[in-house]
């Protein structure tokens, strides 16, 4: 549970993120247009460092839940492993609730 807490603190904290960065990215790249000369190029050249920032925060979050799918990958197959005839179970039954449900449609 504190697991998927600090999980949905870190999400809301990327989304948070990565709006900031895109809406001063936005913000510069306008200014930038009313601009001319030395400061535009000032300003379209920060605008383009903040969409590098957000490109490596999405980059660094997609490698995070890459993760976290290879670590429920295998703990998943662990526990195959480990208890075969448990998992043959409980496909079985869920393929059972998932056949019932289908078959009320």
């Amino acid at each position: 549970m504190l697991t998927r807490r600090s999980d949905d603190a870190a999400k809301e904290k990327l989304i948070d993120s990565v709006k900031s960065s895109l809406n001063d990215a936005e913000e510069l790249l306008r200014e930038a247009a009313a601009s001319s000369g030395d400061k535009a190029s000032e300003l379209r050249d920060r605008a383009m460092a903040s969409l590098r920032r957000t490109r490596e925060a999405l980059y660094d979050a997609q490698d995070a839940v890459m993760e976290r799918g290879r670590k429920a990958a295998r703990a998943t197959d662990d526990y195959v492993h480990d208890n075969p005839w448990q998992a043959i179970g409980l496909a079985g039954v869920a393929g059972l609730l998932l056949g019932l449900l289908i078959s009320r449609r």
